[in-house]
């Protein structure tokens, strides 16, 4: 299966987007790594590097953004979601602005950069801005249409893509829509929710507990906030147990937002496997997804644990 990082994606995805959409990139000194030179390599006029000062960087994009302009704004996650959080808050989600906030190198994935640069805190921190919407594309076909899909809507976005690559399981064909969860496979025993790089995992665990005789349905939940609660309470009345996989903190992000539309309509089992209470650290991504519990086989222990409390 192919493998490509979705950050990739959202730099390919903004350059070939800058020729049918009229709006502005700005990036914070990392247009390389965040990939965002794809789109200053073709429309140099319409993108604007803000150095190493991502709140500025912000207030800049809240202030093209109030002519009408959409505006993209690139940083890494830890520096987009954390050190310009005042900014994000208050610059452009309270007066609602179409500021789309392209945040690269989230998660644990990030690897070796380590315990600064791994931001396993983001989507806890942009869900309680009001008005911000809040995703995560599960391979590079998903990112590129997360970020059209962005550009079309009013309002304030924050995207988070990844640093390493991860299987292409999406067609060309796919149709993707915000809020919306896509249903990979359905199931009666239990429900995988995952976003993100945990998607491919779900969908490995899936196997695994077929072979116990455990029928596990799959969502991918691209769409954090504004989650699907419609589908969530759906599969609450369908399988009675989830599990949430995704590259972030169990606090706040995913698992987080699962757990309070199940509690608040439809009573059901919600483990979640994410990282747990604790800061990441340097390492190779395969050692550090095995070290944090970000693993098919974990997600498979889990959905066990699931199905043996309903009874």
């Amino acid at each position: 299966m192919e493998k490509k990082a979705t950050r990739e994606s959202y730099g390919a995805a903004l350059a070939e987007l800058g020729e049918k959409y009229d709006f502005v990139v700005l990036d914070a000194d990392l247009a390389e790594a965040t990939k965002t030179c794809m789109f200053k390599k073709k429309f140099p006029e319409r993108f604007f590097d803000c150095g190493i000062a991502e709140g500025n960087m912000m207030c800049v994009a809240a202030g093209i953004a109030s002519t009408g302009k959409p505006v993209f704004a690139s940083t890494f996650a830890i520096f987009a979601s954390g050190r310009a959080h005042e900014q994000v808050r208050n610059e452009i989600g309270y007066p609602h602005l179409n500021v789309k906030i392209g945040a690269t190198h989230g998660g644990i994935t990030v690897g070796e950069d380590g315990a600064t640069h791994q931001s396993n805190e983001d989507f806890a921190l942009m869900r309680t801005i009001p008005g911000m919407t809040v995703m995560c594309p599960a391979d590079a076909v998903e990112a590129r249409a997360m970020v059209e899909a962005s550009l079309l809507m009013d309002g304030p976005v924050y995207m988070r893509f990844g640093r390493f690559a991860c299987p292409i399981f999406n067609g060309e064909d796919y149709k993707f829509e915000i809020g919306k969860g896509a249903v990979l496979a359905d199931g009666t025993d239990v429900t995988l929710v995952a976003n993100g790089y945990m998607v491919h995992l779900a969908m490995e665990a899936r196997e695994m507990l077929a072979k116990d005789g455990i029928s596990a349905a799959v969502i991918n939940m691209h769409t954090i906030k504004p989650l699907d609660t419609e589908v969530v309470v759906a599969y609450a009345k369908k399988t009675g147990a989830f599990v949430t996989a995704e590259e972030h903190s169990i606090i706040g992000g995913l698992g987080a937002a699962v757990a309070e539309a199940v509690s608040e309509s439809c009573p059901a089992v919600v483990r979640r496997v994410g990282i747990e209470d604790k800061f990441g650290k340097s390492g190779t991504v395969p050692a550090l997804l095995e070290e944090y519990g970000l693993t098919a086989q974990h997600i498979y222990e889990e959905a066990k644990k699931a199905v043996a409390l309903k009874k």
